[in-house]
């Protein structure tokens, strides 16, 4: 063999509904949709779905040695007293985290950003990271 391919896990259509309903739904609280990898079934799946959940409440609830996709709609006050929710692509992959892990996610990760449709992708790598501050950071670039 010259070379490995990447496994990019397969996105079923019960997890693209479930993307599609949490990304058209009126949100008015900070809701966060929590992806994982089945490394047995190289497939992706619903983690949890959580409505009024701050960031750091999160670093409580992600696994410390294993990656997950989050996408996060956050309510974002603007100096202009207007509100918006913008939906943002989270890919949380610990540092210790198991390579196999890694690889696979790395490889799905175009797929589901195409799939998700939120216009920005971020990347974390240490869950202390995992804050308003510094989403608010992210989003005013």
């Amino acid at each position: 063999m010259s070379g490995q391919n990447v496994n990019v896990c397969d996105i079923g259509d019960d997890v693209k509904d479930v993307l599609k309903k949490f990304r058209f739904q009126k949100h008015t609280t900070n809701s966060a949709l929590i992806l994982k990898v089945n490394r047995e079934k190289q497939a992706l799946e619903v983690d949890e779905e959580l409505e009024n959940v701050e960031l750091e409440e999160l670093q409580d609830i992600l696994p410390s040695h294993q990656p997950r996709f989050i996408v996060y709609s956050y309510k974002l006050e603007h100096s202009d007293g207007r509100t918006s929710f913008p939906m943002c692509f989270i890919f949380y992959t610990p540092r210790d985290a198991h390579m196999e892990l890694q690889v696979m996610y790395a490889g799905t990760q175009r797929a589901l950003a195409a799939a998700v449709g939120a216009p920005r992708l971020l990347e974390v790598r240490e869950i202390d990271e995992l804050t308003s501050e510094w989403l608010i950071e992210k989003l005013r670039k």
